[in-house]
């Protein structure tokens, strides 16, 4: 569903704060959302700006099944099946996003937020980009984005990825468009990683419907019931960017990044700003739960895979706890090997039986504790392509980040029936019947 009707499910279930009380931008608003635990909320005034903000609409896998009309359990087949058969999205005349066309651009009337006293400046976290690949085409993805003055922001943009490499091939410059306020579907889609010159919102669309508009200012399509679009282009200028929280919670360093200028904004009559907390859930859940369709199909091709959490504890991004139905002594560390080849960032990967609820830390440790010996079922990987997110793998400038890997293969021996190696559970009643 859009932005706007999932907001207004939650508020007409009781389960979307409203903060009335006039709140600043700066560190307040992210205080106030940290200290709700990233529940929904909606600020309704805002010191620094006459538009609304939301947050705490993707902090749980529960929040984001919801909001695309699914369960649990459906969101790791729908995610898999959208990034097998992207569907291409239908374009339409008008879109809500251009209902408000305003080429005297001022950035500084978004509620853009200081999140730490530790940023390197106000950032947007929350929006997705749209840029073009002269070969390949359309990319979409996620660019932090540091406030610079009225119409400009640095961007940081990994280098040899998407938007880097079109940048390249345009020769430095490359027109973008800036989406806030954006359906789950679009959000998800445009934090996976896939298949060079596989559009992003052929995914979103193979989710749930999301027709595009034609940008009034650049040759980009976008979805047309975002909040904000702002239209520009990446210049061949750079400037400091940074530091601001990484995904791992701790500060990332200062870096020369390209500068964006922004000529148009695009918005609806009354638009609501989304914004997520870097380091915490709603940006864990972005970035890791699209490698766990990755980590499944992987470790489908050599044995039976139930399922697959990339865990908040790791960072969402570099622990993944794997459940499979074994029926080979070796499908545990099989298992194991699949899954660093379904995500390249994996750091460690604990392996479990279909007993075993991978949702719950204590039942993973429960399983580590009595299935797993680690002269026999471990598996140490050294001097392997890392990420750079790990504060603790070797980040030497210029080089590919390298770390050491473990597998933990926690599964019960097939030699046994299970005698000694399950749960004994006690008999289930209905308190009704006592109380």
């Amino acid at each position: 569903m859009t932005l706007r009707g999932f907001i207004q499910e939650l508020r007409n279930r009781g389960e979307l704060t409203a903060i009335t009380k006039a709140v600043s931008t700066e560190y307040e608003m992210a205080g106030i959302i940290s200290a709700l635990g990233e529940k929904p909320v909606y600020f309704e005034n805002v010191k620094e700006s006459s538009f609304p903000v939301v947050a705490g609409l993707v902090s749980s896998k529960d929040l984001i099944a919801r909001s695309l009309g699914i369960t649990k359990d459906q969101l790791l087949p729908k995610l898999s099946s959208a990034i097998e058969h992207p569907v291409p999205p239908l374009m339409v005349e008008r879109g809500a996003c251009q209902e408000v066309i305003e080429t005297e651009v001022d950035l500084t009337k978004l509620p853009i937020m200081h999140y730490t006293e530790k940023d390197g400046g106000k950032y947007i976290a929350s929006a997705v980009s749209i840029v073009k690949d002269p070969e390949l085409g359309r990319n979409m993805c996620f660019h932090r984005l540091m406030l610079k003055d009225k119409n400009h922001f640095v961007a940081r943009i990994v280098e040899n990825r998407g938007t880097d490499t079109a940048l390249k091939k345009a020769g430095g410059e490359l027109e973008i468009a800036i989406c806030i306020g954006n359906s789950t579907a679009t959000l998800i889609s445009a934090a996976t990683t896939l298949p060079m010159g596989v559009d992003e919102l052929g995914m979103a669309n193979a989710m749930e419907k999301t027709e595009l508009v034609k940008c009034k200012t650049v040759d980009l399509e976008v979805p047309a019931d975002c909040e904000f679009v702002l239209e520009g282009r990446i210049t061949k200028e750079k400037a400091s960017e940074g530091p601001f929280l990484d995904l791992t919670g701790v500060v990332d360093r200062v870096r020369q990044q390209p500068v964006v200028e922004i000529k148009c904004v695009t918005r609806r009559q009354n638009p609501i700003y989304q914004t997520i907390l870097a380091g915490k859930n709603e940006h864990k859940f972005l970035m890791g739960m699209p490698k766990e369709p990755t980590i499944y199909n992987e470790v489908g091709k050599v044995c039976q895979c139930k399922d697959v959490y990339i865990t908040p504890g790791g960072c969402s991004w570099l622990h993944a706890v794997v459940q499979i139905k074994k029926w080979g002594a070796d499908d545990g560390k099989k298992a194991i090997a699949a899954a660093f080849k379904g995500h390249g960032s994996l750091k460690h990967c604990v392996v479990v039986d279909e007993d075993i609820n991978i949702y719950d830390p204590h039942d993973v440790e429960w399983a580590i504790a009595t299935r797993f010996q680690a002269d026999k079922n471990a598996v140490v990987l050294s001097n392997q392509p890392g990420s750079s997110l790990d504060p603790s793998g070797d980040l030497t400038e210029g080089k590919k980040a390298t770390t050491a890997k473990a597998g933990i293969d926690a599964t019960m021996p097939l030699v046994t029936t299970g005698k000694g190696f399950k749960k004994q559970e006690y008999v289930k009643v209905d308190l009704n019947k006592y109380l």
